[in-house]
């Protein structure tokens, strides 16, 4: 019975290691009142809405360095206009063990006409 504890106690302090070190990673963030994405003209016409989802590789300055369509929204155009305008924001860079760092960031960005 006491081996068994053991193996217990051990199982609980390597899940606990295991979760602290997937924390020691902050993805980067934005805010979106100050970074302004165009609606596209076309898409403005032809009435289109969707959500744009989308990730971005944040370097530790807060520009981005890579960007990829993750799920489209339907609308090319919207596509487009998502990763164009967001790639062109300042974000807050993302930290690895409270340093700042590359990290990847996932973004939804939904285009609603009011």
């Amino acid at each position: 019975m006491k081996n068994l504890s053991t193996k217990l106690i051990a199982a609980t302090i390597l899940a606990g290691a295991a979760g602290a070190s997937f924390a020691a990673e902050v993805p980067a963030s934005f805010d979106p009142k100050k970074c302004a994405v165009e609606y596209p003209k076309a898409s403005l016409m032809n009435e289109e809405q969707g959500t744009t989802s989308a990730s971005f590789l944040v370097s530790a300055d807060g520009t981005v360095t890579e960007s990829k369509l993750e799920k489209s929204s339907g609308f090319k155009n919207l596509d487009k206009a998502a990763l164009k305008g967001l790639s062109s924001c300042k974000f807050k860079p993302g930290t690895k063990d409270g340093a700042p760092a590359a990290t990847w960031t996932k973004i939804d960005y939904a285009w609603k006409l009011d």
